[in-house]
């Protein structure tokens, strides 16, 4: 059973902000729909698609030729930060405020969207009901969604053995992405592309398969989970249980705390615009066509990498290296010492900084938020606290860093230790299966919108420095 909460006071207010900003008024346009009583989420969308196909085409005949800003050749260096070529419907990233899912902050998303419990966390189904449609959703209309996620959880045999077939010690990233890889076989999408589906209709059959690969990613990842660490000890699915619950469950772990943990880690880790590696990976693999199990899968193999989503195990093994050379109550002014001698031997203080975010990451801040509520005198969460005050005052007097302020990555882990999941090389599992609902979302409007194949252009060096002659 869940709740829908929030209130008047709090719809009332988005829409005067989207009235005082015209920009947000297609980000909350779901407050036409609170009254809708359909809960069928591939209905909604069919009537949702031919409005946006419209806003697309009138958007490339009215204005294709307007610029939105000027290339240089650091953006060319540096990794394409802050160019802007992408487009990435299911959420936004401000540098100062953080993360909107279709327009909707992480506190209004708590607020608004159904919990499993009064005053709960949100469940990641209202989360996916919001970005596919860009509506908040009933508690009807996500029951009825977390049923249907249930339905499609089944993982053939043939998943299993081809993950058995590697070590039991193969990084659980690898174990995870090859099972995603196995998945593929049962892709509807590339079936009917074999058949001659219309392009209109790609969007239909890249549904079926997002919403499978959703249902299943948290059952192939607590197998690895279960395979690696529990031996091979296997906890099926409860059927009372939500989408972040029954992960938790699969895992072995039913403390409420947990699930409820779970609920939010899934939540605040779904999405964070199309820019970061594995987004990116997942939107231009889509666009050669390759359906949403080879895409993701590419996006997962991404995600792996350290300066991605490897870097939430990367804290939590850096803060108990603190623990063991400082101890568990180490002091400011010790800590600080141990900061600096982390930094002179040319090394980073992981979990702090972002490519673009410019203050505190939102993310970490409500994961903070739900320690100070429910294990507030956590030992590590205290060596957390003390680093939010210690660290960044030092990155900023070290002059090299445009954000000192914490990210999703520097909080995590120690709440995950906390309730007993301690095996900080699975972390990064978690953030994939979280990751399916925002890359699986967009890239269903990638084929409702016809996004073409992407193909930007590359230059030699040679190439730029005759460019940069030639401007001077």
């Amino acid at each position: 059973m869940v709740f829908f909460r929030g209130g008047v006071s709090l719809i009332s207010k988005l829409r005067s902000r989207a009235v005082q900003q015209p920009s947000l008024r297609d980000s909350v346009r779901w407050l036409q729909y609170q009254t809708s009583s359909d809960l069928d989420l591939q209905s909604q969308l069919k009537e949702l698609i031919p409005e946006q196909q419209e806003r697309l085409k009138k958007l490339k005949s009215e204005h294709g030729k307007v610029q939105l800003g000027n290339i240089t050749v650091d953006m060319v260096l540096g990794g394409m930060r802050g160019m802007t070529g992408l487009l990435w419907e299911t959420s936004l990233l401000d540098p100062d405020e953080g993360i909107r899912f279709r327009g909707l902050s992480i506190p209004e998303c708590q607020k608004l969207l159904p919990a499993a419990k009064p005053g709960g966390e949100p469940l990641p189904e209202g989360l996916l009901w919001l970005l596919l449609t860009g509506k908040v959703p009933t508690t009807e209309q996500v029951d009825s969604l977390s049923k249907e996620l249930r339905s499609r959880a089944t993982v053939p045999d043939h998943v299993y053995k081809t993950i058995n077939a590697l070590p039991v010690n193969a990084h659980p990233m690898t174990q995870f992405a090859t099972g995603v890889m196995a998945l593929q076989v049962q892709s509807e999408f590339q079936k009917a592309y074999e058949k001659g589906i219309h392009k209109s209709k790609y969007w239909e059959t890249t549904y079926e398969d997002s919403l499978s690969l959703i249902a299943q990613v948290p059952v192939v990842a607590s197998y690895v989970y279960r395979r690696m660490y529990k031996n091979g000890q296997v906890i099926p699915m409860d059927d009372s249980l939500d989408y972040g619950g029954n992960f938790a469950h699969m895992l072995g772990f039913d403390i409420p705390d947990m699930l409820e943990l779970m609920r939010l880690y899934v939540t605040i880790h779904s999405d964070h615009e199309g820019g970061n590696v594995s987004a990116h990976t997942g939107h231009l693999v889509a666009s050669a066509l390759s359906d949403p199990y080879l895409s993701f899968a590419a996006a997962l193999n991404g995600l792996a990498g350290p300066l991605h989503g490897l870097a939430n195990q990367e804290v939590l093994l850096w803060i108990k290296s603190v623990v063991e050379e400082c101890g568990e109550n180490v002091s400011k002014e010790n800590l600080k010492d141990h900061i600096w001698k982390t930094l002179n031997s040319g090394k980073v203080v992981p979990g702090f900084g972002h490519g673009v975010l410019r203050k505190t990451d939102p993310r970490y801040t409500c994961q903070r938020e739900f320690a100070l509520k429910h294990l507030p005198e956590d030992p590590l969460f205290k060596l957390v606290s003390n680093l939010y005050e210690v660290v960044p005052p030092i990155l900023l007097e070290l002059g090299k860093v445009k954000n000192p302020w914490p990210n999703v990555d520097a909080h995590s882990g120690v709440l995950l230790n906390h309730y007993g999941l301690t095996e900080a090389r699975y972390y990064t599992v978690l953030f994939g299966v979280s990751r399916a609902i925002g890359i699986c979302s967009q890239l269903i409007w990638d084929r409702a919108l016809g996004l073409p194949l992407e193909r930007p252009k590359s230059v030699t060096m040679e190439w730029l420095e005759n460019s940069c002659k030639k401007a001077a």
